[in-house]
């Protein structure tokens, strides 16, 4: 599917949102989620030039699934270390081994449901603690409000994951040309929920 100039606005705007948000957005916290927070930021801006310099087809590329896990991984260990100090090194350890699952089904050829299940438990647990854990730390009253706006984020990010997850498996959720339809306004609605829960609360 071609990728209209209306995709590439929308992906650029994408990018400048995660450029930003990586150079102001997170000055003002603790060096540990600072880093994950950059590195997945930081991996969406790298993920939305390359969309629109090639096009959908850099999705045909086998690295997406891999590097696509990146970004909820760092996301979700960025707000535990943040706000579940108790759960920090045992999550960290979960979003290294879940990469290192994911690296390792994705780089042998499986013709079982492995791939799919490793993909499904590494992307559902970040996209549930992005989407959960800001939403409880707001209604008790540990950070502002708007906050829980990384919460929604959160939900669409593990939407889109898991959207491309199982299109790269070769099991979509959705037909092809649907997914890629709705993944650049997808993207944007998302990085835009993410700066605005992590500016406004």
């Amino acid at each position: 599917m071609r990728m209209s100039v209306l995709d590439r606005i929308l992906l650029l705007l994408m990018c400048l949102l995660a450029a930003y948000q990586i150079v102001v957005g997170i000055d003002a916290m603790d060096e540990a989620p600072i880093i994950a927070y950059t590195i997945a930021f930081g991996v969406l801006l790298i993920a939305g030039l390359l969309l629109i310099i090639l096009g959908f087809e850099a999705l045909d590329s086998p690295i997406v699934v891999v590097v696509s896990t990146i970004i909820p991984l760092s996301m979700a260990t960025g707000l535990v270390w943040q706000h579940l100090a108790s759960f920090r090194t045992s999550y960290l350890l979960f979003a290294l081994i879940g990469f290192a699952a994911v690296t390792f089904t994705r780089s042998i050829r499986m013709d079982n449901l492995l791939p799919v299940i490793t993909i499904a438990i590494v992307h559902g647990i970040p996209g549930l603690t992005i989407f959960l854990l800001p939403i409880i730390v707001s209604l008790r009253g540990e950070t502002e409000p708007l906050f829980s706006l990384v919460g929604i984020g959160g939900a669409l990010i593990g939407i889109g994951g898991l959207l491309l997850s199982f299109l790269r498996t070769g099991r979509p959720i959705l037909p092809k040309e649907t997914v890629l339809r709705v993944l650049p306004g997808l993207l944007l609605l998302m990085t835009v929920f993410f700066v605005a829960g992590f500016k406004y609360g």
